[in-house]
C-alpha cells in the first residue's frame, strides 16, 4: 500500500466524518486538512452584512463550527492535530459516519447556481426528487415559505439544514421505503456504527 508523509493511504476512499473546530476557524482547517492529504468540505455561502458605513457581501460558514473530512477511524490523530480542530463528532466510545449521500445533496445544492442558506433543522415532511433544474437527482424535504417552494437537505447526525428555493414544477413526491428497505437500512446503519466502533477500540 502506497502511503503519504501522513501515513494515508492513496487512492483509499474512507467515508465522511465531522469534525468539530473552533469558531470562525473552518477554513483554516480546511487548507490544514488539504495540506496533510485529507480530503475536506468546508461549504459556505455569501450572506450582506450592515457595516457602519456601508453593506458588505461575506463569506460565512453553512455549518458554523465544523469540517467534514473524509479519514481512516483508526488513524485518526493527523486530522485531530491540525490546527484549529478539538474533536470530532460522535456518540459513546468513538466517531460517527456521515453518509456519502448527505454530502453529496449538499455539494449539489453548491454547485447548481441556486442561493443557498441554513435553515432550521427538519428531520419529517413530504420527501421529494428534483427531476428537473440545476438540482435534477437531488433528494429533500419539501416546504413551503411565504407561497414559495424550496428544498431541505440535512446532515441529521448535526442536526443542521440547508435550503434553497426552486420551483414547485421541478419535483415529484418519494415512496415511501418498504418495510425490508428501513430494515436492510437500519441494519447497515448498525453495522456501520459496530465498525466505528470497533476502529476506535482497536486504537485505544
Amino acid at each position: 500500500m502506497i502511503v503519504d508523509d501522513f501515513g494515508q493511504a492513496l487512492n483509499e476512499i474512507h467515508p465522511w466524518f465531522a469534525l468539530r473546530v473552533r469558531s470562525k476557524h473552518e477554513q483554516v482547517a480546511s487548507l490544514h486538512l488539504r495540506s496533510r492529504g485529507f480530503e475536506e468540505f468546508s461549504p459556505s455561502y455569501k450572506t450582506e452584512r450592515q457595516w457602519s458605513d456601508r453593506k458588505r457581501i461575506t463569506d460565512q460558514s453553512l455549518f458554523p463550527g465544523y469540517v467534514f473530512c473524509r479519514l481512516n477511524a483508526q488513524d485518526r490523530l493527523p486530522a485531530l492535530t491540525v490546527p484549529g480542530v478539538v474533536g470530532i463528532v460522535g456518540f459513546g466510545d468513538g466517531p460517527m459516519i456521515i453518509p456519502d449521500e448527505e454530502v453529496a445533496r449538499v455539494r449539489a445544492m453548491l454547485n447548481s447556481g441556486l442561493v443557498v442558506m441554513p435553515w432550521p433543522f427538519l428531520k419529517v415532511g413530504e420527501m421529494v426528487l428534483i427531476e428537473r433544474g440545476p438540482l435534477a437527482g437531488v433528494e429533500g424535504i419539501l416546504q413551503e415559505v411565504k407561497g414559495k417552494c424550496r428544498i431541505v437537505v440535512s446532515i441529521n447526525l448535526l442536526q443542521r439544514s440547508v435550503s434553497s428555493e426552486i420551483d414547485r414544477a421541478w419535483v415529484r413526491p418519494v415512496k415511501p421505503p418498504t418495510k425490508s428497505e428501513v430494515l436492510a437500512r437500519s441494519g447497515l446503519h448498525r453495522l456501520r456504527e459496530q465498525h466505528v466502533l470497533n476502529s476506535a477500540m482497536a486504537i485505544k
